[in-house]
């Protein structure tokens, strides 16, 4: 059973990302502020659910959810200031967007660029650990999943619409045969990628 917050009382915003350990396309990130009592038996890290139950939980966030925000940094803002910083800055933009200003961020992972004026708690694999982060993680993955869908329908031989743009052998083999597509990141090793099939 997750845990609905770190402290009671606060405003809690979890934040998550999706998409950071990608060959192409953005990375995406969501905040989430959950209500007092919020509970849903199926949340969980979006990781161990299936595409279905993400799908199927968006929604119930979407329209429960005190406030959230999504939003992303694109392949080109990744490839100027590296993966790392662009999550952040994703984070940032999702925080800045929120229709309520938190009074604490929950930060899923073990490293944050701080956010002016409001505290943060890092928490290593927190979507598995609270509710607003798995929530944010929900969120940020099926948004940027639609979002690789229409790339796909754009580029579909580097099969987008199964990996979402992550490193897969199908993945690594179509772009051994195609190269990059405008989508793909430009500061990773890609020759070495196809070279190790």
């Amino acid at each position: 059973m997750l845990k609905l917050c770190f402290r009671e009382g606060l405003a809690e915003a979890g934040c998550d990302e999706a998409g950071r350990g990608c060959l192409a396309g953005p990375v995406f990130a969501a905040a989430v502020i959950l209500p007092a009592g919020f509970e849903h038996p199926m949340l969980n890290d979006s990781k161990q659910l299936s595409e279905t139950e993400r799908d199927a939980l968006r929604p119930v966030i979407e329209q429960n959810a005190l406030a959230w925000s999504v939003s992303m940094c694109t392949h080109e803002e990744i490839d100027v200031i590296n993966i790392l910083k662009a999550s952040f800055k994703a984070m940032h933009k999702a925080i800045d967007n929120l229709a309520i200003r938190p009074e604490l961020l929950l930060i899923d992972g073990n490293r944050f660029a701080p956010y002016l004026g409001i505290p943060h708690q890092c928490v290593v694999k927190g979507d598995a650990i609270y509710m607003s982060i798995a929530a944010a993680s929900i969120l940020a993955k099926t948004h940027r999943d639609e979002y690789m869908m229409d790339l796909h329908r754009q580029y579909p031989h580097y099969g987008w619409d199964n990996n979402k743009g992550y490193g897969t052998a199908q993945h690594r083999k179509q772009l051994k045969m195609h190269g990059q597509s405008p989508y793909h990141r430009k500061t990773f090793k890609w020759k070495e990628v196809v070279e190790e099939l």
